[in-house]
């Protein structure tokens, strides 16, 4: 297994349950009160479960849907990574979202020669 196909897989189940977690646990909820985008959650959740899905499906079916599903969960987590910052998280606190995008960014560069 390729380090591109293990990221793969670590993204995608990662953001299955970041996107649950949108739906069904209490402490996303307080989140994303604090980040003064509550209106945003489920969104939020629906976009995570959907690149999740699209990393899953791309990768079996289609480099085309696996690398718009990487830049997409890229850009949600850059996003959340300026969120963290303007409410004045720490950058330690940011870093998971910095560290997604930076992931989901390889991803997509390593498909590049896919498309």
């Amino acid at each position: 297994m390729t380090t591109l196909s293990v990221l793969t897989f670590f993204s995608a189940i990662s953001f299955l349950f970041f996107g649950l977690g949108c739906f069904v646990a209490p402490q996303m909820k307080k989140e994303f009160e604090r980040y003064g985008l509550a209106a945003f959650r489920r969104i939020v959740g629906v976009l995570q479960l959907a690149g999740a899905l699209g990393l899953i499906f791309g990768y079996f079916y289609s480099p085309n849907l696996q690398f718009a599903a990487a830049v997409g969960l890229c850009l949600l987590m850059a996003c959340g990574f300026v969120v963290r910052l303007k409410i004045r998280d720490t950058v330690l606190q940011a870093a998971p979202s910095l560290i997604y995008a930076v992931i989901n960014a390889f991803i997509g560069v390593g498909l590049v020669d896919t498309l």
